[in-house]
């Protein structure tokens, strides 16, 4: 399944790609204005990630004031640390992009009040799949019960079942282009 979804990215117009992120960052702002949460921990999209590389700063400059957005770290161990966006972001391994500044450490993410996680697909009981490294499962972990995680998808990926492991974190909504935000 990881295998057809990453080829069915690859295969997304540079155009689709555009149209996808600007609907997916106008449901996610819209849903981060209404919430007014003082800590979002988010992911930085690369390549057909759903979200686009503007993301990050969409998402910041629709926080409320003091408000931060926490963007992951990825550790040697494939845990992720946190550090805070404050509008740069730096080239990072693995084609990765990080905020550069100090490392929060990997509990962070429990004071988050929404998360927005990364997925391949997710399913409708809100199992997540993902690349397959599990350092979104071990940080979704450490995410307090009743707080929100919302998977960034492309159409057709929210779907009927995902392999799952014992490990696999869910994910309570899922936003798509077409439809906007689903709850799980």
């Amino acid at each position: 399944m990881r295998a057809a979804v990453l080829a069915e990215r690859r295969s997304l117009t540079p155009q689709t790609l555009a149209a996808n992120a600007a609907a997916l960052t106008a449901v996610l702002t819209e849903l981060v204005r209404a919430g007014t949460p003082r800590v979002v921990c988010a992911y930085v999209p690369v390549g057909s990630e759903p979200g686009g590389a503007e993301l990050a700063a969409a998402l910041w400059e629709a926080l409320p004031g003091p408000a931060e957005l926490l963007l992951p770290v990825l550790r040697p161990d494939n845990d992720l640390d946190w550090a805070r966006y404050a509008g740069t972001l730096v080239p990072a391994g693995r084609g990765l992009r990080e905020p550069p500044g100090e490392r929060l450490g990997v509990g962070a993410v429990a004071g988050a009040e929404l998360i927005v996680a990364p997925a391949l697909a997710v399913d409708r009981r809100g199992m997540r799949l993902g690349r397959g490294g599990g350092s979104y499962d071990r940080a979704l972990a450490r995410v307090p019960a009743g707080v929100p995680v919302v998977a960034l998808l492309h159409d057709g990926e929210l779907v009927d079942r995902v392999p799952e492991a014992a490990h696999d974190q869910r994910v309570t909504g899922v936003i798509t282009p077409a439809t906007g935000l689903t709850r799980l």
